[in-house]
C-alpha cells in the first residue's frame, strides 16, 4: 500500500480529460490500487477520489463522506432525482471551489471488491460525491459544471 500522487488540472496534462476504461477483472492489482486510492484520499482530506486523479484511466472510485469507506468498481448512475446546489472543490483543482447543481438523490450500480454487482443510494452529500467522482471517469471536472460567477479562489 502507498500514497499516490494527485494529478492536477493543467493544459498540458490531459489525463483528467480522458474517459476511463472498464475494469475487466477484480484482481489483487485492482484491490491494491483501491487501497492506495483510499489512503491517498484520507491523506489529502478528500471525500472522494477517482483513479484518473492519480493518473490511472480505470473506472475505480473511493468515497467517504463520514459514513465509512465506499469502494466502487465500474460504477454507473442508474437513477437520479431532485436537485441540490452547493459548493464543490476537487483535489485535482486545488484552491478553487464554486457552486454546482447536482441531483438530490442518486442510485448507482457498481461492483464491490469481490466483483459482485451492488446498488447503492445516496442523498445530499453522498449523492454529490457519487456524481462528482463518476464525472471524473468521463473526463469531466466540477469546474465544467460550476455556475457562472460562483468561483471562489483560496490560498492554500
Amino acid at each position: 500500500m502507498g500514497l499516490r500522487n494527485i494529478r492536477y488540472h493543467q493544459e498540458k496534462d490531459t489525463i483528467l480529460r480522458k474517459k476511463s476504461k472498464i475494469v475487466k477483472a477484480v484482481d489483487e492489482k485492482i484491490l491494491e490500487l483501491l487501497e492506495d486510492m483510499a489512503e491517498t484520499m484520507y491523506q489529502e482530506d478528500g471525500v472522494g477520489l477517482a483513479a484518473p486523479q492519480i493518473g490511472i484511466l480505470k473506472r475505480l472510485v473511493v468515497i467517504d463522506v463520514g459514513e465509512g469507506l465506499i469502494k466502487l468498481i465500474n460504477p454507473v448512475i442508474i437513477e437520479a432525482s431532485g436537485e441540490q446546489q452547493g459548493i464543490e472543490g476537487c483535489l485535482s483543482v486545488p484552491g478553487v471551489s464554486g457552486e454546482v447543481i447536482r441531483p438530490q438523490k442518486v442510485r448507482i450500480g457498481a461492483q464491490n471488491e469481490k466483483g459482485e454487482y451492488i446498488e447503492l443510494e445516496g442523498e445530499d452529500l453522498l449523492a454529490r460525491a457519487f456524481c462528482h467522482e463518476l464525472d471524473h471517469l468521463e473526463g469531466i471536472l466540477f469546474i465544467d459544471k460550476m455556475l457562472p460567477d460562483t468561483e471562489i479562489n483560496s490560498t492554500l
